[in-house]
């Protein structure tokens, strides 16, 4: 088993989250909703997260609304459990954030 696919204890997930905010964890997944403002840079942030995560095999929940997106972060191959490559979808996710945000008029 790849080394970032264990399952984390509640505690670690909880310390890792402190570098995460308005990240929080519960129902055994980490989550948090971003802002973007209209459908389709909602559907643009989504689209260019997707190669990302199909290049390290991670397939989050993502739920598109108007103008925000959702994401709901854990590994079903270890049953539903937050893992360390959850982390690395999240801090790719937020780097993608600030950057599509950096970018509006």
């Amino acid at each position: 088993m790849d080394e970032d696919l264990k399952a984390l204890s509640e505690d670690k997930i909880n310390k890792m989250l402190k570098n995460f905010p308005g990240w929080g964890f519960h129902d055994n997944k980490i989550s948090k909703e971003f802002e973007l403002g209209k459908f389709m840079d909602c559907l643009t942030f989504v689209m260019r997260l997707a190669p990302f995560c199909e290049s390290i095999d991670h397939h989050p929940d993502i739920h598109i609304f108007y103008s925000k997106v959702l994401f709901e972060l854990q590994r079903f191959s270890i049953g539903g459990k937050v893992t360390e490559r959850d982390f690395k979808v999240a801090e790719e996710i937020e780097r993608l954030y600030k950057h599509i945000t950096k970018q509006k008029p």
